[in-house]
């Protein structure tokens, strides 16, 4: 096999300043706004969603953009088309002044009713020093009222009927954001790792998809009032000096690490297997959904793989509920004897928990979860049962197992949810460690899996399917996303880990061997192939954190006697490990999306 590169594409962005304020043109809509330097809002776009919560492009003209020095004004045109052809004209302008002010409006009109599941404004804020911080919530009766942000992740919507918020950015200066032309509401993004806080339009309890009646006046506007002067102002040079790395304290080992096996990927698998050998995962999920038409001969098949790399295997078996437990998990059970599988567990899920409920819908019928454990574990004695889900997070904090009848929980996550875009994709790190500690607070000590998770999407539990991409774009709910052939995949893995170190998991699985979540393709090993050998390789050894000054930029983990570092911008940069060896005492310069080891023998 050889090893391939490929080159990183970046959304073009213009900065846009007015003394003080400072905010970033991305596509028509504005991402990391700051005030004297310290982040107050990550984002504020204007979005129209599709039937399947993918987001309809919009497509930009007459762009123009107007700055003062101490104020500028943006303007321009888009053009949305659903999926039966009507089209939504929208008219934007964005005007910012030194004095603490930015203003963000739109007027939509649609040619003939538009579907859509959402249309308006999403308004993101932070998570990190956000998180448990207090927060003024006006309602849009005039009723103000004093809360927080919620720390531990919050599985419904910690905020209703929202007018507008005002928050902390850092002592001595707050932002208010006011939201008016509909009913807004705020959900916590990190059910799905986005790193924020998310307040959008148009209720969730109302009914979607819904239409925008054609020739109906849209009218929203967003506005940030800002105050005071922060005690300490960030400027550009301090974001610019090396990254450094300084060993914390011991965490137990490093988890094993895993891959994720699909029926259908198999024959590539098949054609792979020296460098599933190279990699030497101590384990693989198999993958078993009968409503997907996996049969017999999957699980076959899934034999014969463990009979040439043997390594400890979990069955992650889809419960079709077609019938009643008992009846499915013995056939289960006796399709998996007949086919000479030999299992180290089982992980167990009903069918329709594959698909999301959303807070304020109704439940779907599903058999209750402690008949569907304990028709496994009569089927399959002797083998640890893991439950939770195998979709995302999301849908676990919102249907919490009875832990207590488990051996091991386990979810995935996947960055493709709400924004596929480079920056938002690396940004989903940053929401991993409010992720697994929010597990452990409602699973406490259970062992703990993860994954397989990847970059792209392996089900849509939000809508009818994902979607296809055979252009190869950057895009929401899609399996086939065209960064898992990158360097950035290699980086996003290494990131992956690192953000999950201080969790105490049993096993970490992160992609496939082959197929679209894969490290190799024909005749390929991609960059993401060696981001699996190393973490492989780390597996049960010692492990320790490892803090970083800037852990957007940069993340490592240590194993043993090494630090495995991921430099998940896009830039080159600077990085220094405090006490590594002489030899790598200076600064080392890591390539964008490169990753990098330290030997840290010399520290004993």
């Amino acid at each position: 096999m050889t090893e391939i590169a490929a080159n990183q594409v970046r959304a073009p962005e213009r900065i846009l300043t007015a003394g003080p304020l400072s905010a970033e043109l991305v596509a028509g809509n504005l991402r990391t706004i700051r005030w004297h330097g310290h982040e107050a809002i990550r984002a504020i776009a204007y979005l129209v969603r599709d039937e399947n919560w993918g987001n309809y492009p919009l497509r930009i003209s007459g762009l123009d953009v107007d700055e003062q020095g101490d104020s500028f004004v943006v303007s321009y045109q888009a053009e949305a088309v659903s999926t039966a052809g009507a089209r939504l004209a929208i008219s934007v302008r964005i005007a910012g002044s030194s004095g603490g002010k930015l203003v963000f409006e739109a007027d939509a009109v649609a040619d003939a009713d538009f579907g859509t599941n959402r249309c308006g404004f999403t308004i993101l804020h932070p998570i990190v020093g956000v998180a448990g911080q207090p927060a003024t919530v006006e309602h849009t009766d005039g009723t103000v009222r004093e809360s927080r942000f919620p720390d531990l992740i919050e599985p419904s919507q910690p905020f209703l009927d929202m007018r507008a918020i005002t928050h902390a950015i850092a002592p001595g200066a707050s932002v208010e954001c006011r939201m008016e032309g509909d009913t807004f509401e705020m959900e916590d993004q990190r059910n799905w790792t986005d790193a924020s806080y998310k307040t959008y339009v148009r209720p969730l309890a109302l009914p979607w998809p819904y239409v925008v009646p054609a020739g109906a006046a849209n009218r929203q506007a967003i506005t940030l009032t800002f105050s005071g002067r922060p005690a300490a102002v960030i400027c550009a040079a301090e974001r610019s000096a090396p990254v450094r790395l300084s060993l914390g304290p011991e965490a137990g080992r490093v988890p094993a690490f895993g891959l994720g096996i699909r029926p259908e990927d198999l024959p590539s698998t098949f054609a792979s297997l020296d460098a599933l050998r190279e990699i030497a995962p101590q384990h693989l999920v198999l993958n078993f959904n009968p409503l997907a038409g996996h049969d017999s001969t999957a699980l076959e098949a899934y034999a014969k793989l463990l009979s040439v790399y043997r390594a400890a295997a979990t069955l992650e078996l889809v419960l079709p509920c077609r019938q009643a437990p008992d009846a499915e998990m013995r056939e289960a059970a006796a399709a998996v004897e007949r086919a000479g599988l030999v299992l180290s567990a089982i992980a167990v899920s009903p069918a329709p928990d594959l698909k999301s409920t959303p807070p304020g819908s109704a439940w779907p019928e599903c058999p209750p979860l402690d008949e569907v454990y304990a028709a496994a574990r009569k089927a399959f004695p002797g083998l640890p049962l893991g439950g939770g889900m195998f979709s995302y997070f999301t849908e676990l904090n919102r249907k919490r197992p009875p832990v207590h009848l488990l051996d091991f929980i386990t979810h995935t996550t996947s960055p493709l949810v709400h924004a596929a875009d480079d920056r938002s994709v690396m940004e989903t790190l940053e929401a991993l460690p409010f992720v697994t500690r929010s597990v452990r607070d409602f699973a406490e000590r259970l062992p703990y899996r993860i994954g397989p998770s990847s970059i792209g999407m392996r089900s849509n539990p939000y809508g009818a399917a994902l979607n296809p991409n055979s252009n190869g774009e950057r895009m929401t709910m899609t399996a086939h996303d065209p960064r898992q052939t990158t360097a950035f995949a290699a980086a996003w893995m290494v990131g992956y880990a690192a953000a999950v170190a201080s969790a105490g998991l049993d096993v970490l699985t992160l992609g496939s061997l082959a197929g679209p979540f894969g490290v190799v393709g024909e005749g390929i090993r991609y960059p993401a192939f060696r981001a699996a050998c190393r973490l492989s390789r780390f597996a049960g050894t010692r492990a320790r954190l490892v803090e970083s000054s800037d852990p957007v930029r940069v993340l490592a983990l240590c194993g043993g006697n090494t630090v495995l570092v991921a430099n998940i911008s896009p830039e080159r940069l600077e990085v220094v490990l405090d006490g590594a060896s002489a030899d790598e005492a200076l600064p080392v310069v890591i390539e964008a999306y490169g990753i990098y080891e330290f030997d840290v023998k010399a520290r004993g």
